[in-house]
């Protein structure tokens, strides 16, 4: 099937509505409607400011449903992909207790409880199966929830979303869970070539059990909106004959399922409309909402998120996708959609689509500004505006337009985007409440920053511009580093490129073009594109001093700490005297940094082996079980290919490292080349036949024991 000639934008009005929709209903999750109008009365936009909680938020409904996708590229985007495999793909991207289920155990959670069994050695689907969970736990509302990623890769292909969704659901639901997160895929495949309402559910029906509970809801609530125009009587019908209290369990699908359907009836396709009848209802208004809202952007498109309030604006495309790959979470709604139709071209047999030679903010949909927004900061707050704009050359393309005013002595207009944890305050925030933000910086000391910048022709003065970031300094605070200013003459563009100095070890958390002027200077600017490239060339040890003799909790910054996402049962807590030290009860524990553009380089470490299983050294890591390693015991040292949590021995030597001693490692990995190097000895290289992966981070590694490191360095191997 030939894809539509406007996928792409479909797409990313399908992941903006997902965002816009979970965003909208995720602060008064659960509460019942009755709640809802008290307080808020009828849901008409965001009511995060009035229950003082963030907008922009990490969530089970996104990060879900825009992760377990990741089971396509990472087996060859094979229509055939199993559920084995996404399975595998649940293994390798989440960290037990930290990442974005809800770890409510065994039996209560039924997400936690198929990634135990999961965990245990049972695949999928048995993993998510009645048989083993029972039917209450196995027919609660995660299948659905985390579904539209399988239909937006099969646009106007209603069979193979539904049967991608169906292996999906099956890692953990079953029964009446997997049936509804079908039909929705259904719907949402067949809502890029069918702009019809009842015929996406009549479609979609075909694909479920006709005696099914879903199927005879479905029936009935159309029989309601025929006979009943008031959504408020619909909606205690649907509570009186399928309501919490029929069904069993935390969340159950049915009655969730209920309202998407009795939203889009009686929405009567309007966006704002719609989202205001399924969050006001009720019930588990997050994934509804977002459910709801990605259908809708996908059926109507970007104008149909234009009409009524300003929707797009203060999400900015911003998103977190919390999991083990840490440099894939802070990320945006342009480059998960632009990953999603990749994936659905490779399906399709389609060649990647890379716009401006790949680079990673480009906006080239209307509307996208990527998390570019103004700097909220005392010099900068008020100055400047940002838009996305049509672009005179080359033909089609966009950029991100700065339109800048009264810039003088002490007010200059800086425009940044994230690249780690905003703010201490807010990964503090996400610690305590809802799902904890695990990330690493996507940018590191040592790469190299590009930009195309334009000024417009109408400028009456030069505009000065430069590149910056943000970085975290030894108070956790947020520090400035820029490169040199640049002029740019009107109707004049100049590439810009600045190779990052040493932040000292600490995170970089944002990037962005800085426009300063002189005696009240306006005008716009054009960034066309921004990117990075480059191996690190980062030390990545304690970064202040401390006095040991004093075992003082929350002495010094912790925000360097933050850039290592901890699959380990427990590592340093500041107190400490190693800089990093790995405890792991059972099986093998991670601390991960670094992105999947790591390519060729070296890393160098200092560590000591205490009572200790395994240890060592991981490369191009892309999860908990999918990496390079060099592994120690005290028989041998080996380099090995991780995957599915398997290890496959490239090469071995013995005998192995003495417990107690302090060794220096280096693992090199260049192509499919490995080396590595112990006390400065070269001592092991090997080559991967099926050269697995491509890029990625690092990683100390500790199995069934105590693993101190004190020295940690990335960089050129030359």
């Amino acid at each position: 099937m030939s894809l539509p000639a406007d996928y792409v934008e479909r797409v990313y009005a399908g992941v903006l509505g997902k965002l816009i929709g979970v965003y909208l209903g995720r602060p008064f999750e659960q509460w019942p409607h009755e709640v809802i109008l008290e307080q808020l009365g009828e849901i008409d936009y965001y009511v995060h400011e009035k229950l003082g909680v963030p907008l922009i938020v990490t969530d089970d409904d996104i990060s879900g449903t825009f992760t377990f996708l990741r089971a396509l590229p990472d087996y060859g985007n094979s229509r055939d992909v199993t559920a084995a495999q996404i399975g595998h793909t649940w293994l390798n991207y989440l960290i037990e207790e930290k990442t974005h289920l809800w770890w409510g155990g065994m039996g209560n959670s039924t997400e936690h409880t198929a990634y135990l069994r999961l965990k245990s050695g049972v695949e999928a689907p048995a993993s998510g199966s009645m048989e083993l969970n029972g039917k209450v736990v196995a027919e609660q509302i995660g299948s659905q929830i985390f579904i539209d990623g399988w239909a937006m890769v099969a646009p106007g292909d209603p069979d193979l979303a539904v049967e991608l969704a169906g292996r999906a659901a099956t890692v953990s639901h079953d029964g009446e869970a997997k049936y509804g997160a079908q039909v929705i895929a259904a719907m949402e495949s067949l809502a890029f070539v069918e702009s019809n309402i009842d015929k996406l559910i009549d479609s979609a029906l075909t694909y479920i059990p006709e005696n099914s509970a879903v199927a005879t809801m479905i029936r009935e609530i159309r029989e309601w909106h025929a006979q009943e125009p008031d959504w408020y009587k619909a909606r205690l019908l649907l509570h009186e004959s399928y309501g919490y209290h029929i069904y069993g369990g935390n969340c159950h699908m049915v009655p969730n399922h209920g309202l998407i359907i009795l939203s889009l009836l009686y929405g009567d396709d309007d966006f704002q409309k719609s989202l205001r009848i399924v969050n006001t209802a009720g019930w588990d208004t997050d994934c509804n909402s977002g459910n709801l809202g990605c259908l809708l952007g996908i059926k109507n498109g970007l104008a149909a998120l234009d009409v009524g309030p300003d929707w797009r604006g203060p999400v900015a495309d911003r998103m977190y996708l919390p999991a083990a790959d840490g440099g894939r979470v802070i990320t945006d709604a342009l480059a998960e959609s632009y990953h999603i139709v990749n994936i659905g071209r490779a399906l399709e047999g389609e060649e990647a689509l890379s716009p401006k030679n790949g680079a990673r903010f480009h906006f080239s949909l209307p509307g996208s500004v990527q998390g570019f927004q103004v700097e909220d900061t005392v010099e900068s707050r008020g100055t400047a505006i940002v838009t996305n704009v049509a672009l005179d050359a080359p033909e089609d393309s966009r950029g991100l337009s700065i339109d800048y005013a009264r810039l003088t002595t002490g007010r200059v207009a800086r425009v940044s985007t994230p690249t780690f944890i905003p703010s201490k305050e807010l990964g503090d925030y996400f610690s305590q409440r809802g799902y904890k933000l695990l990330a690493s910086p996507t940018i590191y000391s040592g790469q190299t920053i590009r930009a195309r910048v334009t000024a417009a022709a109408g400028n009456e003065e030069t505009a000065n511009v430069r590149l910056y970031v943000r970085h975290y300094d030894e108070q956790d605070e947020l520090a400035l580093l820029g490169d040199n200013v640049t002029e740019v003459s009107a109707g004049t563009g100049v590439d810009l490129e600045w190779k990052l100095p040493n932040t000292g070890g600490y995170p970089i958390a944002s990037i962005g073009v800085e426009i300063s002027g002189e005696g009240g200077t306006s005008g716009t600017v054009v960034l066309d594109y921004l990117d990075w490239q480059g191996t690190p060339e980062i030390v990545l040890d304690r970064p202040y001093e401390r006095d040991f003799s004093r075992r003082t909790r929350g002495a010094g910054p912790v925000m360097w700490q933050h850039a290592w996402v901890d699959g380990t049962d427990s590592n340093n807590k500041q107190f400490w005297p190693d800089t990093y030290r790995l405890l792991q009860n059972h099986g093998r524990g991670l601390l991960m940094q670094g992105t999947r553009e790591w390519i060729d380089y070296k890393v160098t470490t200092r560590m000591t082996p205490h009572m200790l299983r395994t240890g060592g050294i991981g490369v191009r890591v892309q999860g908990m079980r999918s990496y390079y390693a060099l592994l120690c015991d005290t028989d041998r040292f080996s380099l090995v290919r991780t995957h599915e949590g398997q290890d496959t021995v490239l090469a071995e030597t013995g005998p192995g490292w003495v417990l107690g001693q302090e060794y220096e490692f280096i693992v090199k990995v260049e192509g499919d080349h490995l080396t590595a190097l112990v006390d400065g000895q070269v001592i092991l290289e090997a080559t991967d036949p099926e050269a697995r992966f491509a890029g990625g981070g690092i990683a100390l590694i500790a199995e069934e024991g105590r693993l101190g490191c004190d020295h940690v360095a990335v960089g050129p191997i030359n």
